[in-house]
């Protein structure tokens, strides 16, 4: 496959295999995915209100505090995604990845192809149109002339974060230009190699947290420098600033809080959402301690499994990431839910590993779904594994 990453640090990555669901399964995963990535937008409405340090104690950067209150676009995140763990006969929300969400060209174009070849029907069929209308809508949203100077960005020297912002850029108006070569004038504006001013800029994998360290030759702190251009109207972005605020896993915790006192914030069926799709989720690990419960310690912002903890009922660590790279935030801790096993073939022969599902909110609605394969924390390391419809009976 042209621009695509099959293998990822020499290993095997995107699994020849596929799981097939029901179409009532998918339909379903759709609707529970509305359902929770409406409690998560709708409770941003409520952090933009609460006091500094409320935030500060979610483990938001100081340096953000204004940025995340912006309201730029209608909806709080154009391309989002979901992390679900079947559980039951429903499934449980681990974390949102609201501001840069992974996991795309898989989901929306790649399993079509798979489908094609295991010849069966694609669950996620018409969501790569859907994908390019919420890109558009965003575009057009967040536009302040009528002819923009778009561009998209992304590490040049990752084949994922490249390929993964060219393939949404496919078919837009817009120039690509790799993160090194963006120019930035204090107060004035950003702009592309060719000193073009930039009016939107698309930063689909560069995660805020990561821009507001960011440094030029000579200390400069561009990375804010950006944030505040934001904040002065001279630059719009996407994903928007409040897609940032929905990416601290605290969130959950205050969502939790909420759900645990039936505050009348969330209607009687809201709190039957929360109650049925999230997992109790704390800025501390007593709740846990006190009821005998195994546990998840994770930062606030992470990705990838990196600096995961898992603790037993005693409050023993008993599994952790070999990766400490967010070690500095504000540890967040969860109930911990096993991952069912699944079996799945790969170059290696069949080999066993835990099940997550990823599923895609564009603008707030369902979008492309897809699972990751892999040990009991799932990495960047575990296997991306396709899906596809199981006949109905009867159908030839």
């Amino acid at each position: 496959m042209k621009d695509f990453w099959a293998d990822l640090y020499e290993e095997e990555y995107a699994l020849y295999d596929i799981k097939l669901v029901e179409k009532e399964e998918a339909a379903r995963i759709r609707l529970i995915s509305e359902r929770i990535g409406f409690i998560f937008f709708k409770t941003a409405s409520l952090l933009r209100k609460v006091p500094d340090e409320t935030l500060l104690e979610m483990g938001f950067p100081k340096e953000t505090l204004s940025f995340i209150r912006l309201k730029t676009l209608p909806i709080e995140s154009v391309i989002s995604r979901l992390d679900l763990i079947p559980y039951g006969e429903s499934y449980k929300c681990i974390e949102i990845n609201a501001d840069t969400p992974t996991f795309i060209k898989e989901l929306f174009h790649v399993n079509g192809l798979v489908c094609e070849q295991f010849g069966v029907e694609n669950p996620n069929e018409g969501m790569e149109h859907f994908l390019k209308k919420a890109v558009y809508e965003s575009i057009y949203h967040s536009s302040r002339k009528e002819y923009p100077h778009i561009v998209f960005t992304a590490h040049e020297d990752s084949i994922e974060d490249r390929e993964t912002v060219r393939y949404i850029q496919n078919g837009v108006p817009a120039k690509f230009t790799p993160l090194h070569k963006l120019q930035i004038q204090k107060g004035m504006g950003l702009f592309d190699e060719d000193g073009i001013k930039i009016d939107i800029l698309y930063r689909q994998t560069f995660p805020i947290e990561s821009l507001i360290k960011d440094e030029d030759e000579e200390g400069n702190p561009i990375g804010l420098w950006l944030l505040e251009l934001v904040e002065q109207g001279k630059l719009s972005i996407i994903n928007p600033p409040s897609s940032f605020l929905l990416q601290s896993k605290a969130v959950q915790a205050v969502i939790w809080g909420l759900h645990e006192e039936s505050h009348p914030f969330f209607t009687e069926e809201e709190h039957l959402w929360i109650d049925e799709y999230f997992l109790p989720t704390y800025l501390e690990a007593d709740y846990f301690l006190q009821n005998g419960l195994s546990y998840v310690k994770k930062p606030a912002f992470g990705r990838e499994g990196d600096t995961l903890e898992i603790f037993d009922k005693e409050g023993q660590l008993v599994h952790a990431d070999v990766q400490k790279s967010y070690s500095e935030y504000v540890p967040v801790y969860q109930q911990f839910v096993e991952h069912p096993i699944i079996t799945f073939n790969s170059e290696k022969g069949k080999q066993e590993g835990r099940l997550l599902l990823g599923s895609f909110l564009l603008n707030g609605k369902a979008g492309a779904i897809g699972y990751r394969a892999g040990g009991i924390i799932t990495n960047n390391l575990s296997y991306y594994l396709p899906v596809g419809l199981l006949k109905e009976e009867g159908y030839e």
